[in-house]
């Protein structure tokens, strides 16, 4: 069985993207839904669409600089209390 990156996907309220992919990464899109549905044992075909944010997803919360930027960015700067009070 192929141990892929994405396991079942989350039913979470979507908000709505409009985005232009390139040929080549759609037709891997609907290759990897057909392998994650046959290797999930399922027999409902999954939408190649329903794939990119758990993908973008796991990238992001894979990449280490990602999650240091993020960590630094939410800290307040050296002042900035002594600013607002």
């Amino acid at each position: 069985m192929t141990k892929l990156k994405l396991g079942p996907l989350e039913d979470d309220k979507p908000v709505k993207l409009t985005i232009e992919l390139p040929a080549v990464v759609f037709r891997d899109l609907k290759i990897y839904a057909e392998i994650l549905m046959r290797s999930g044992g399922g027999t409902t075909p999954i939408e190649p669409a329903k794939l990119i944010a758990p993908m973008i997803e796991r990238f992001m919360t894979t990449d280490r600089a990602f999650a240091k930027a993020r960590r630094n960015a939410a800290q307040p700067s050296p002042g900035s209390a002594e600013r607002s009070g």
